[in-house]
């Protein structure tokens, strides 16, 4: 069982790490969908961003912290969906369909990443 929880770790974690560090190098258009949103700094923002994810994804593939990788990952990606994934917003039903999707592929994420959180708080219970 602990060699599968470590293949799931990894797998939960992996798109964080590596769209995470895709946000820090390069913050692209992220960049103008945060100025949109008002945020302050949005470059700076966008790179803060990316480096949670992937300090929180590492935390969850390696096991170093994984309930708290988890939490922050989670907490990073709700503003993150909201703010990109607006399907609501969308006038053109192509787009709306897939913000919609990549919308509830996010909150399936977040679902991953919190069953995360809640097995790595009972294992570190005796």
């Amino acid at each position: 069982m602990r060699l599968l929880t470590t293949i799931a770790r990894a797998m939960v974690a992996a798109p964080f790490v590596v769209l995470g560090l895709d946000a820090a190098r390069e913050p692209g258009g992220r960049v103008d969908l945060a100025r949109d949103l008002g945020v302050p700094e949005p470059e700076l923002a966008v790179r803060a961003n990316g480096v949670g994810m992937v300090v929180g994804g590492a935390a969850v593939a390696t096991g170093v912290a994984p309930a708290a990788g988890a939490v922050t990952v989670a907490g990073l990606m709700v503003p993150t969906t909201l703010a990109a994934h607006a399907w609501w917003r969308d006038e053109d039903p192509a787009e709306a369909k897939a913000d919609r999707i990549q919308f509830w592929k996010n909150v399936g994420l977040v679902g991953g990443l919190l069953v995360v959180a809640a097995a790595s708080r009972h294992q570190d219970q005796p």
